[in-house]
């Protein structure tokens, strides 16, 4: 096996014992991108004469203390790095290329940690979208099968970790940016209770739904990368100083657990196998001691809804401050000042960020603001009761991540409400604030990832990471990789 197809465990390990080293590890990262990217269009942003440095540098400091010491990562293309392109994959930002001036606290944790970003991954524009066709640069192909998605919005992180182009990689989660493309490439990915992690120096959609993880190969890798980025920033005030727990000190037993099966996630629409493969994993769980609860969260119908008016209202702000005025798409010969911001903005989005914006204004608009934006503030207070009365009964809670698997490319681009459905099952956890999982859990009839989620209460990172461990260990799903 080459050394990209390391963990990081695996490769923290050898890179102790002094079997490897850095420099080997982030060569043998940028030879597999070099082998492979081509085809899947993961990687939009090469940062390999950095690496090598960085990596000769941490070889010659030989001190491999810290679990992600040496360890070659890739980061979505909206985290700010100093001296880094970083475009959102936006024309808005493309076109001149945008350089950061500054690195986003995650990504300074890492460093700090000794880690070394090789790029940036593909994303669909400022992550708007669930299958990486949104992007300027274009879609980002499933390693499983180069005709399907990678999924969305986190979908090159996720490509590049299934194809071994990285040790592991940054995400982020704002209606399932992190879970669904880690479904559907058979890797795990975790989003985060709202506050664990920092979003400072990260690109924002909607500020009350987006949260940053890791995008890993395994549980264990999660869990190690989750304990080095969380905890209280002071450039973000919605971080919270509750105390960051030892996650990577992981427990394989469930006995005694209590699972909540949802019955809204067991719906008319899901595919037979994608169900079969999740009452599976429930069954295992239970033959390892876990008791299995039916439970409800009756609000669940209204999630995708609810969303969808909240997040494009969020993003109708956000997006205000790409003007083309201080950086980005630039303008020439404008008549006026109103002629510029029209033609930078309908020049520089794209057609999915252009609907966002304009389904946000309009659902903030004078005379509609009682009728869509307060009216679902209070179906999201209702979805985060759901869950608050439902962890009163268990202790986490499982469903699909998906209905399907990856589908293929442009499947949905003709039709922006199918594509909304994709986040059937992701959207209504963000709401309600909690942290869930995905890990991978049985193969499709066409031989595609199959993703199991696990959901658990606010601050509940540990018994999500405990419980999918614990799966992880008496199962092999998550040593399967594609062929590419």
């Amino acid at each position: 096996m080459h050394l990209s197809g390391l963990t990081i465990s695996e490769a923290s390990r050898k890179l102790a014992k002094g079997e490897i080293s850095s420099e080997e590890l982030t060569r043998s990262c940028i030879e597999r991108i070099e082998k492979v990217d081509g085809k899947l269009n993961a990687i939009v942003h090469r940062n390999f004469d950095y690496a090598i440095d960085a990596a000769r540098k941490a070889d010659k400091k030989s001190d491999f203390e810290s679990p992600l010491s040496g360890i070659p990562y890739l980061a979505k293309d909206v985290f700010c790095e100093a001296g880094v392109p970083t475009t959102g994959c936006s024309n808005m930002l493309r076109e001149k290329n945008y350089i950061s001036p500054f690195d986003s606290t995650t990504t300074k944790r890492l460093k700090n940690a000794g880690a070394i970003s090789i790029g940036k991954t593909n994303t669909d524009e400022f992550t708007m979208g669930a299958s990486t066709e949104t992007s300027c640069y274009g879609v980002t192909r499933n390693p499983w099968d180069i005709s399907r998605v990678a999924g969305g919005s986190s979908g090159g992180s996720a490509a590049a970790v299934s194809a071994d182009e990285a040790i592991f990689a940054l995400g982020t989660d704002t209606g399932g940016s992190i879970r669904q493309p880690a479904g559907f490439c058979g890797i795990a990915g975790i989003r985060v209770t709202y506050g664990r992690t920092s979003r400072y120096g990260v690109m924002s959609m909607a500020s009350s739904l987006d949260t940053i993880g890791p995008m890993c190969k395994s549980v264990e890798d999660l869990a190690i990368v989750l304990e080095a980025i969380s905890g209280k920033d002071i450039m973000d005030g919605t971080t919270s100083e509750k105390p960051v727990e030892p996650y990577s000190k992981l427990q394989n037993n469930v006995k005694g657990l209590k699972i909540g099966l949802p019955k809204e996630y067991f719906i008319e629409g899901i595919r037979p196998d994608c169900e079969k493969a999740i009452r599976d994993a429930a069954a295992l769980y239970k033959s390892m001691g876990a008791e299995l609860i039916d439970i409800s969260l009756p609000h669940t119908k209204y999630a995708v809804a609810t969303y969808y008016i909240l997040c494009p209202s969020e993003v109708s702000s956000n997006m205000a401050r790409y003007d083309g005025l201080r950086y980005g798409h630039t303008v020439k010969k404008p008549e006026d000042l109103v002629d510029y911001y029209q033609r930078a903005r309908s020049e520089g989005f794209g057609a999915e960020v252009k609907r966002r914006i304009m389904i946000g204004t309009y659902a903030l608009s004078a005379g509609y603001f009682d009728a869509y934006y307060l009216k679902a503030q209070k179906v999201r207070t209702l979805i985060r009761k759901d869950f608050e009365d439902a962890f009163q009964k268990v202790d986490v809670i499982l469903s699909p991540v998906s209905p399907h698997p990856a589908f293929i490319v442009g499947a949905n681009s003709a039709d922006p409400v199918a594509m909304y459905l994709e986040d059937v099952f992701t959207v209504a956890q963000v709401m309600a604030g909690i942290p869930c999982l995905s890990v991978p859990c049985g193969m499709s009839k066409e031989g595609l990832p199959i993703g199991l989620q696990l959901m658990g209460p606010q601050w509940g990172e540990r018994a999500i990471l405990n419980a999918a461990y614990a799966y992880e260990q008496a199962t092999e799903w998550h040593t399967k990789k594609p062929t590419i």
